[in-house]
């Protein structure tokens, strides 16, 4: 014991506690390198290596281990040392708080001195224990340390010690680790020039008493995507007047960051500006020219009505950071030999990055990663350091990695900790399985699901009884049984929230064993499942409800073509097909009820890609087709979820986990209120159930896909649904389903909210034990914040995977030309949507280097005239399809009039030369040709 403390307490009934504080230090810690005979065997937990396999410094040509301070760890470890290489020493070396190392804190001795010393305490020891060890030992521990002061101290007490900078260059053998160093020093990295760009950000305290007072504003920073000069900050809290405040020109945006958290502060209303039209890129080679900045800030300032003014505002201080590491492509500089260059980030909100490298030729037209490492004032970009190489721009697996990199997608394999708790194989149903659980292996119950479907959630059986009604019985996986809360498997499977599901591949929420075998209701083998069982009369109407846990054998694993075919074949007979036309059946019943209660039918045109067996290429693009089996399991599963979503509400009023559809504010469905009373229709949206009549009632006989288009342009006016615990808001209902109260419970395989919501059913019948967590209202509405987040990463991830493949199609394809029809009419441009890929691209009539055509748009009707040709919504046109490559980082599909003909603007049927796409040369010569 080093010592003991005793002291009185008063408690709050009035009488007097003694407490005992004993302060204790640990005797078998051992070193942790093997051979030593002083630890004995003390030995547990990760061990040192025998010879340390490190590269050769030509500082310590013996060999050595290395023990960095905290700082090199917080701020270098990940950038300049592959994994492992230091990981070991970090977690073995002998702690501060065994015999031989432990400090106490001298008088005057600030904290941070306190922990230097200890970490030099401990590097002394460590060299003198080695040298026990055996007489020809030349094992070192060398200290790393950015410190000046500590460094020096270091040396003075006989202990091997370098900057982080130094160890790094003295790896001649690995040069290239030079450039994953961080710049943390900015004065060390100062352009030239010096001249100050930015106001200095005020200190963490007087933020804080600012924010308190109401002079400045705290809030999430966004970055604008088409204009770099322009950015908005979200303000926190619900009783803000102003929730949103705009920011314009480089020197009010002051050196924040997408993301971060900042404080504003409100400028003067005769200040304030309007949202600018002008889309603008960052496109400048010379990263210090600001007059040219300043020229390009004036072209934002347009005279503009005073009901058009925005609160406007000022980046005063950054109150947390939230950078990343990023992807993106270096752009080379002009100067030979240099080794400074400008990174250009794949996403458009992050602004360009200054870096070092000497292997600029290697890294051109590569995809890479760059970390910030920080933004001085007189910089016109931040300083930042490459990270890694992800590959070649263009190709599948890089693009991929990419993608996922860039929506924050977890996609690293699941680790060991996590493997370790899945079950032992061969797997199989075991009597304490049984317990709780209701033995449903004699019904006939069968799946319907995409072709290729292997994580298969849900599975359906429809079967009449004695008494002349009808059971009806969704089944779905019993995940929440194999993962047990609290455990590694449980974190991780809290992490990712949801399965992502890319053109190629599919990232899983679970392991695979669990996703496609032991937990997929595959048809001829035994699985655990979560059944939701009514009795329905043949009108379709509720008469009992039963959710048991139970076991199930699907007889049947069918495709909606397939169940389909069966449906509609007159000839068959069995009872997987008798059961499934007393489901569809039901289904129509359920549905038509739905939509008379004010249920949205809305469209949204999903692709098929179908692939190259061998290249795994696209060789076609469809949009994918609906069936009524489609919707036949689309209503037995909301059904489900409706009946789930009662019972866990009735049972845990204030820790269900929910989910609720916000009704969209009016202002909203403008656009297609608009479009509609062109074609001189009427849509009424006051309320869900007169929205869902007048899309009804929204029909054309001229023009049949006038409807779907209207359904369409209604799916960009809705807000997105999000999960929420019930304690912790008061409006339950759901918008789009007309449903007061919804969840999540049919595919736990691949959404973690629908695990949540199978422990709490359990729990509300018996079935499971409950466990803190799940009563904590807190903890629920953290869980559900992460699942909005990575649901609404992984729709992005997936939109992206759909565009890249979208791409590969058209670059092997070529020109192609195809009927369009209008979505957006734009000041200079039109949205156009082509029904036969289902997919969305942009004619735009003004192009670099070419007479500007004459424009007038009218915002009311919508419509835009270009010289005596007048477009509205929804018109029927004819575009060019094609690849643009001229910017590698953002190659994108290029579209262009073709009919109706306008002089000077649209292109003849058969005619490319118009097409200039300003790629390389190589390009524009195999046109020509």
């Amino acid at each position: 014991m080093l010592k003991s403390k005793t002291f009185l307490k008063k408690t709050r009934a009035g009488g007097v506690m003694k407490i005992v504080r004993e302060h204790y230090l640990r005797d078998d810690i051992g070193c942790g390198a093997a051979g030593c005979t002083a630890c004995g065997g003390a030995h547990e937990g990760p061990a040192l290596e025998p010879q340390p396999q490190d590269l050769a410094s030509s500082l310590c040509p013996q060999p050595h281990y290395l023990l960095p301070d905290t700082n090199v760890l917080l701020h270098q470890i990940v950038s300049a040392w592959r994994p492992g290489t230091w990981a070991s020493v970090a977690s073995s070396l002998r702690l501060p708080g065994s015999l031989e190392t432990y400090v106490e804190q001298e008088k005057g001795e600030n904290a941070n001195d306190r922990n230097d010393r200890a970490i030099r305490v401990a590097a002394k020891w460590y060299n003198e224990h080695l040298k026990k060890m055996s007489t020809d030992n030349q094992l070192q521990v060398i200290f790393i340390t950015n410190d000046r002061k500590n460094k020096e101290k270091a040396v003075e007490e006989g202990i091997p010690a370098f900057t982080c900078e130094e160890y790094i260059k003295s790896l001649t053998a690995n040069p290239e680790l030079i450039d994953r160093l961080a710049c943390l020093s900015e004065e060390g990295n100062e352009i030239e020039s010096g001249k100050i760009i930015f106001s200095e950000h005020l200190p963490l305290s007087k933020l804080q008493q600012g924010i308190k007072s109401g002079t400045y504003l705290q809030g999430t920073f966004r970055a604008s995507r088409e204009n770099y000069l322009e950015a908005t900050v979200w303000i926190h809290g619900d009783n803000e007047e102003n929730k949103e405040i705009i920011l314009q020109g480089l020197k009010h945006l002051n050196r924040a960051i997408h993301e971060d958290i900042v404080a504003v502060e409100l400028l003067p209303k005769s200040q304030w500006v309007a949202p600018s039209s002008v889309v603008l890129h960052d496109e400048g080679q010379n990263e210090d020219d600001v007059e040219k900045e300043e020229e390009r800030e004036q072209m934002l300032k347009t005279a503009v009505s005073e009901k058009m003014l925005k609160p406007t505002g000022r980046v005063v201080g950054i109150i947390k950071r939230n950078w990343r590491p990023y992807c993106g492509m270096l752009s080379k500089s002009d100067i030979k030999e240099s080794r400074r260059h400008l990174f250009t980030p794949a996403d458009k909100r992050i602004p360009r990055i200054r870096i070092e490298t000497r292997q600029a030729s290697t890294l051109e037209g590569r995809r890479i990663i760059v970390a910030i490492d920080g933004w001085p004032r007189n910089s016109r970009y931040p300083n930042g350091h490459f990270v890694k190489n992800l590959g070649d721009v263009g190709e599948k697996e890089t693009e991929t990695e990419v993608l996922l990199l860039e929506h924050d997608v977890p996609h690293q394999p699941f680790s060991q900790a996590v493997l370790s708790f899945l079950p032992k194989m061969p797997w199989s149903i075991t009597e304490k399985d049984m317990k709780n659980r209701e033995d449903l292996r004699h019904l006939c119950i069968c799946s319907v699901d995409p072709p290729g479907c292997t994580d298969i959630d849900d599975a359906l059986h429809c079967r009449e009884l004695e008494n002349g009604n009808l059971e009806v019985g969704v089944h779905i996986a019993d995940v929440s049984h194999f993962i047990r809360p609290g455990n590694a498997l449980d974190q991780e499977s809290a992490r990712r929230g949801t399965t992502v599901y890319l053109c190629e591949k599919r990232i899983d929420m679970v392991p695979e064993l669990l996703s496609s075998n032991l937990c997929s209701l595959k048809c001829d083998v035994d699985r655990l499942a979560f059944s939701c069982i009514w009795e329905m009369n043949h009108s379709a109407e509720i008469l009992k409800t039963k959710f048991t846990k139970s076991v199930i054998n699907s007889k049947a694993s069918l495709t909606y073509a397939e169940a389909q075919l069966r449906i509609d074949s007159a000839n068959i007979r069995d009872d997987i097909t008798t059961s499934l036309r007393g489901l569809n059946k039901l289904a129509k019943i359920l549905k038509k009820r739905r939509i008379e209660k004010g249920a949205l039918t809305l469209s949204s045109p999903e692709v098929r890609f179908h692939m190259d067996s061998e290249t795994h290429d696209p060789i076609d693009l469809q949009t994918k087709e609906l069936r009524e089996t489609n919707s036949m399991v689309e209503e037995f599963m909301l059904l489900a979820n409706i009946s789930v979503a009662k019972k866990i509400h009735e049972e845990f009023s204030e820790h269900a986990l929910l989910r609720k559809h916000p009704a969209p504010p009016p202002s909203n469905y403008e656009i297609l209120v608009k479009a509609a009373r062109s074609r001189n229709l009427e849509i009424k949206t006051d309320t869900a159930k007169s929205l869902a009549e007048s899309l009804d009632q929204a029909e054309s006989p001229t023009f049949p896909y006038l409807n779907t288009l209207l359904r369409i342009l209604a799916t960009r006016c809705m807000m997105q649904a999000v999960y929420f615990c019930s304690g912790m808001d008061n409006d339950f209902h759901h918008y789009g389903l007309a449903s007061p109260i919804y969840t999540h419970f049919t595919s736990p395989i691949r959404r973690y909210a629908d695990v949540i919501v199978h422990r709490l059913l359990a729990v509300a019948i018996g079935a499971d034990c409950t466990y803190p967590e799940l009563t904590d209202k807190h903890k629920l509405a953290d869980i559900c914040k992460n699942l909005n987040y990575r649901h609404k990463m992984a729709q992005y991830a997936q939109r992206a995977s759909v565009a890249f493949h979208t791409q590969l199609f058209f670059k092997s394809k070529g020109l192609v030309s195809e009927e369009a029809y209008i979505l957006f009419v734009r000041k200079n441009a039109i949205v156009v949507l082509i029904p036969k890929y289902g997919l969305e691209g942009t004619v735009f009539f003004e192009e670099k280097d070419k007479p500007n055509p004459r424009l007038i748009y009218d915002d009311e009707i919508p419509s835009l005239k270009i010289e005596d040709t007048v477009f509205h919504v929804f018109d029927k046109v004819k575009v060019k399809i094609m690849l643009d490559s001229s910017n590698l980082q953002h190659q994108k599909l290029r579209m262009s009039l073709v009919e109706p003909q306008i002089p000077g603007i649209s292109l003849p049927p058969d005619d490319i030369s118009n097409m200039n796409l300003n790629g390389p040369e190589k390009k524009k010569m195999k046109l020509e040709k």
